[in-house]
């Protein structure tokens, strides 16, 4: 199986890579950083903010038959809502929801040439769901995502294409990393479990609803967050 992986040199993205290969499948992995995770993994050193147009000529004008979508790169803008500023606002709904819709696009119609019943899974945020001080313009990308997957599985499940959501709670990324200790701590209070997210936990699920074991699930939104909701 070959799967196509967004923001994979580092945090989920690089966890949800490695699993995919350690299992045996070809991962492309797209991301502004150099990597190389060896066997069975091609990247494309891409900007997402820049590069739109060059991974959708990739997918449609290679010989490259995807079997599935990761979409897990994001970008984050933190601030109150009064204080918001329309550029870093504008950047972060191309790079987290433009953009995946337009590569969806192309993933679907790379589906349909090769006669695939792919699977495609958006990375979410717990942040959709519940409130944080700072974090209203990022979890609105993130509810727009999860809307955007309910249609699309509609829409195409009739083709046997499935889309589904993963919602992770607060994990040890770098998107996390500004957080003190005190605030994780507090985060993690909140929580059935007492503790952050378990970024292996998110990676195994994505790797289940990537394959055909999971082929009767689509249109969903599946919470793995210690516990937080």
């Amino acid at each position: 199986m070959t799967y196509l992986v967004t923001g994979c040199s580092k945090g989920l993205g690089k966890a949800i890579t490695l699993q995919l290969l350690i299992a045996g499948h070809e991962v492309i992995g797209v991301s502004r950083t150099e990597v190389d995770f060896g066997k069975n993994f091609r990247h494309l050193k891409l900007d997402l903010k820049q590069n739109m147009n060059e991974i959708n000529s990739y997918l449609l004008n290679n010989k490259i038959k995807l079997n599935g979508f990761v979409n897990n790169a994001a970008q984050a803008y933190d601030d109150i809502v009064t204080n918001i500023k329309r550029e870093p606002l504008e950047d972060m709904f191309n790079i987290n929801v433009i953009t995946p819709m337009m590569i969806t696009k192309s993933v679907i119609r790379n589906f349909i040439l090769h006669k695939k019943k792919g699977s495609i899974i958006h990375i979410s945020s717990i942040s959709a769901h519940t409130g944080y001080k700072g974090l209203s313009m990022y979890a609105s990308t993130k509810g727009a995502l999860e809307a955007f997957s309910k249609g699309v599985s509609r829409e195409w499940g009739r083709l046997g294409i499935r889309s589904n959501c993963i919602t992770p709670g607060f994990m040890e990324t770098e998107m996390s990393s500004t957080l003190t200790n005190d605030q994780k701590n507090r985060i993690a209070n909140r929580t059935s479990l007492g503790k952050l997210t378990d970024i292996e936990s998110v990676s195994h699920l994505v790797e289940f609803l990537l394959s055909d074991k999971s082929k009767s699930i689509t249109g969903q939104n599946y919470f793995i967050d210690s516990g937080t909701i």
